[in-house]
């Protein structure tokens, strides 16, 4: 059995990710910085944060208050869609929000290029191409070890690296992905270009749906286990890190209860297999279309 709260995955740069990771989006301030220390000590190694969640500062205070050492921890964090033009200005305000000196995985967190003067507008004269080439800068100078993106579907995918700026594949394309949203088909592209997939909302997010399915109820009391647990060992079955987000300390631990077991592949092929669709994050709120329907 493999003792998946210590498996990593190796990035196409060689770095190792580990498996799990604590997510932080919409996490409350004053509860981020606990759920941050709490999931450290229990063994977490693995932090997701974004400029856009406004909580890069507390999450840096958990690290802290945690006492595990910086090099031991992998921090994720990305750049928010109005700084697209500002690379440069967008890792420093996270470096220092965060209070190290590098971190270990940045993502370009939407395929949009927002005005910041207009969030209802895209730049006129830049792209995420533009954004890219900027991003590949980033891990000469040290302060930033791996590269990403966040959002990509097949199509912005197919834009980006056919473009001849690009010059470094992503290492990570982190996206919603639960039996719901399950995107075999966008897993199965970026597995094709070496492009590791992390899953957010891996649990369905708030009030999930997924939460009251029955088969899915009935597949994690047979196996004694919660049905977050069963969620989370789907997604890294599928070969995919998952960070599951909460701020309750009980919770936290029971997400990384997830050693010693395993789904069948009967098991795997019944969560895969659910009919229902839905998404947590679309693109209604962006000023450009990301989601094309291209991914199932």
């Amino acid at each position: 059995m493999i003792q998946h709260t210590s498996s990593t995955f190796t990035l196409n740069t060689g770095a190792k990710m580990p498996a799990i990771g604590l997510g932080t989006w919409q996490s409350k301030p004053n509860e981020v910085r606990d759920a941050v220390k709490v999931a450290l000590q229990r063994g977490y190694r693995h932090i997701d944060t974004a400029l856009a969640y406004g909580n890069e500062e507390e999450v840096g205070q958990g690290i802290r208050d945690s006492g595990v050492p910086r090099e031991e921890i992998w921090i994720t964090t990305k750049l928010d869609n109005p700084w697209h033009h500002r690379v440069e200005e967008g890792i420093t305000s996270s470096l220092k929000s965060l209070g190290v000196d590098y971190v270990d995985l940045y993502l370009m967190h939407w395929p949009s290029s927002t005005d910041p003067s207009d969030l209802k507008k895209h730049l006129p004269d830049w792209n995420f191409i533009k954004t890219w080439a900027e991003l590949q800068k980033l891990p000469a100078s040290g302060r930033v070890k791996n590269i990403g993106v966040s959002n990509f579907g097949i199509t912005n995918l197919e834009k980006l690296l056919n473009d001849p700026s690009c010059k470094t594949i992503p290492a990570v394309n982190q996206i919603e992905l639960h039996p719901n949203c399950p995107s075999p088909k966008l897993l199965d592209y970026c597995k094709s270009k070496g492009i590791h997939c992390t899953a957010y909302s891996c649990l369905g997010s708030t009030d999930s749906p997924l939460y009251k399915d029955q088969n899915l109820v009935k597949l994690a009391e047979s196996k004694g286990k919660t049905v977050q647990q069963v969620l989370l060992m789907w997604g890294l079955q599928r070969g995919t890190s998952v960070i599951p987000k909460s701020v309750t300390a009980s919770r936290i631990e029971k997400n990384f209860e997830l050693d010693g077991w395993e789904l069948t592949e009967g098991e795997m092929q019944q969560l895969s297999s659910l009919p229902e669709r839905f998404k947590v994050c679309g693109d209604a709120w962006l000023p450009v279309k990301v989601f094309f329907g291209d991914d199932e």
